[in-house]
């Protein structure tokens, strides 16, 4: 069974019902792991989770089917989320799928990973398992999401508060439902006792926006500003910007420079080209300068290595949450002074 995230909302109910294994990849991680939050929701017996990564299960391909088939401490019914890099997780799912025996859920986000992967081709004509690709969405199609999240917490949202949120959040469906999360806290908003949203109500609970968040930052890294980098490092830490948002936002503004790029193909004209992305409303009329110089760096295999790089870095940070921030830094750092122009 395959699905996109077009598609994937009028798939997921079925597919929590029939399916024993899902396999969430794309450039979009925050929309893989949110459908994987969708799917683990919609399970009758979701029970205990056991978390692995894709390197454990690589260097143990037998260790996935072993997980799957076995019961909590207690006997009671589990699941296994797989935060995987690619086609770590194929051998694992080919044991897994070749043994005998009931098993729990599998749900495997694979970063890096497409529906032309080994692991999808595994497991795209089985009835058993869900492929589900995510593409980073536009921002007009985001607006709407923040919309429909918005509706659900009893909040309306008052003129171009749906795109401010969506912004801030970096399209990141997981950071804007929890700033709306805290909006319907702040207001006492509930679907039984809906509240109108205002600007200043957000002006007063809302994460920063685009210009005081995240962005200056990312393009500091990507467009190798390596003297503006320290001071864009020390005001994250002034202002408290969450260092895994942070890498989700560049992690974001990669897969936009990969789409940019493939439509780009050969073609030099690089600022030409993000002039009719613009006016095709793909390119948003304030990143122009910095997509242009980001695109005129990152292409090919130097853009491989940059979401390779990045996904490493989203992993590290969650299991080194302690020492994030310096984590981050460092890497953004390296990248810098990579991307810096050479004398």
């Amino acid at each position: 069974m395959k699905a996109t995230q077009k598609d994937f909302a009028a798939t997921a109910r079925k597919a929590a019902s029939q399916c024993s294994v899902f396999f969430f990849c794309g450039p979009d991680e925050a929309g893989a792991s949110s459908a994987a939050d969708t799917i683990h929701a919609l399970l009758s017996e979701p029970g205990e989770r056991v978390e692995l990564s894709g390197g454990e299960i690589k260097r143990d391909p037998v260790l996935l089917g072993d997980e799957a088939r076995s019961t909590s401490l207690f006997g009671d019914r589990r699941h296994i989320l797989v935060r995987a890099n690619g086609d770590e997780a194929h051998d694992a799912l080919d044991n897994l799928l070749k043994g005998e025996g009931e098993t729990c859920p599998v749900l495997v986000v694979a970063t890096g990973a497409t529906d032309k992967s080994r692991t999808a081709k595994l497991l795209a004509n089985r009835p058993d398992a869900l492929v589900a690709m995510f593409y980073p969405p536009e921002l007009r199609d985001f607006v709407g999401t923040v919309r429909d999240i918005a509706d659900a917490a009893g909040l309306r949202l008052a003129g171009d508060l749906a795109e401010r949120v969506a912004r801030a959040a970096g399209m990141d469906r997981r950071l804007a439902q929890t700033e709306l999360d805290k909006l319907a806290l702040y207001l006492d908003a509930s679907p039984a006792t809906p509240r109108d949203v205002q600007p200043v109500d957000w002006d007063a609970i809302g994460a920063k926006t685009e210009e005081e968040g995240f962005m200056p930052l990312v393009n500091a890294a990507l467009s190798g500003q390596v003297k503006r980098l320290p001071g864009e490092l020390a005001r994250m830490r002034e202002v408290g910007l969450n260092a895994v948002a942070v890498a989700l936002a560049c992690e974001r503004r990669a897969a936009q420079l990969a789409q940019l790029a493939a439509r780009l193909g050969g073609e030099r004209d690089i600022p030409g080209f993000i002039q009719g992305e613009k006016r095709a409303r793909r390119v948003f009329w304030k990143d122009e300068r910095d997509l242009i110089q980001q695109l005129r760096i990152w292409r090919g295999k130097r853009l491989e290595r940059l979401v390779e790089r990045l996904t490493a870095l989203h992993r590290n940070l969650l299991s080194n949450s302690q020492s994030a921030e310096l984590l981050l830094a460092q890497e953004l750092t390296e990248i810098a002074r990579f991307a810096a122009p050479r004398p």
